[in-house]
């Protein structure tokens, strides 16, 4: 089990690790749209802060010597399901063709009042 860690990414904001890669996998924790040379969030909506919350999630996998069209598994959380067709039209921008396996849930809540946060998992 080997932590991941980079600069082009949010410092984790808790005891976790930005990802942890193991048996040719890489489990990326939520992202959520954090700017990571200032840490405050990207100015904008839900689709700006859905671009930052992927773009940081794609430092990571980076990183760790994969990316997006690597990636298997995501779970998208929003602030609110009224959300969930600009945060899928930027998604959509992301990835492609076969595209990852993917839950969307809306939640009470996410840290720092985020719209959304998105977690991955890749291969490798």
């Amino acid at each position: 089990m080997q932590a991941i860690h980079t600069d082009n990414a949010p410092e984790a904001i808790g005891p976790y690790s930005q990802a942890i890669e193991v048996n040719g996998f890489v489990f990326a924790s939520g992202q959520i749209p954090l700017d990571p040379k200032t840490g405050t969030f990207v100015e904008g909506g839900i689709k700006e802060q859905t671009r930052q919350a992927l773009t940081n999630a794609s430092s990571i996998l980076k990183a760790a010597g994969t990316d997006l069209a690597h990636v298997v598994k995501t779970t998208v959380y929003l602030d609110s399901m009224d959300d969930f067709a600009a945060m899928n039209e930027v998604y959509a921008e992301f990835f492609s063709h076969p595209f990852p396996a993917r839950s969307a849930v809306a939640v009470k809540k996410l840290p720092k009042g985020a719209l959304v946060e998105v977690e991955v998992l890749a291969a490798k």
